[in-house]
């Protein structure tokens, strides 16, 4: 193979990844409206990842549990009634809708990649986060 014919390759492949990157994150990104509603929606999860310093600094989006994203992995692995004791909502299934949020959204995306890892196959951002619910809510 030439090195133009393998660079060439080479470029294909990083180009076909990138485009499984976009679509993959355009694919499970939610909205402030989707947020909001989470209240009515008992059936989702929504999980902000930051720092507990940081919540009692800003407040918190409602119906959201704290887990933060050093304590995730950990938290996910939790047996139900454990985590439920901890968390105060019963733990989330693998199917289970949840919706990841942090402050600006790339916390979020860490928290997607650890909780893809451990089988949770339903799982979006946020990815305007705290800094697009505080602007939305005029905070």
């Amino acid at each position: 193979m030439s090195l133009l014919e393998s660079t060439g390759r080479l470029i294909a492949s990083k180009l076909k990844n990138q485009t499984k990157l976009i679509f993959r994150q355009l694919a499970s990104i939610v909205t402030y409206e989707e947020v909001k509603d989470v209240p009515n929606k008992p059936e989702i999860c929504l999980i902000d990842v930051r720092r507990r310093e940081e919540l009692k600094e800003t407040g918190r989006i409602p119906a959201s549990i704290n887990i933060p994203l050093d304590e995730l992995e950990d938290a996910l692995t939790l047996e139900r009634s454990n985590f439920k004791l901890k968390y105060g909502r019963a733990k989330p299934q693998k199917d289970t809708k949840i919706i990841f949020s942090c402050r600006s959204g790339k916390r979020a995306l860490e928290a997607e990649k650890i909780a893809k890892a451990l089988g949770y196959t339903n799982l979006s951002l946020y990815s305007g986060s705290w800094l697009d619910w505080a602007n939305n809510e005029g905070l």
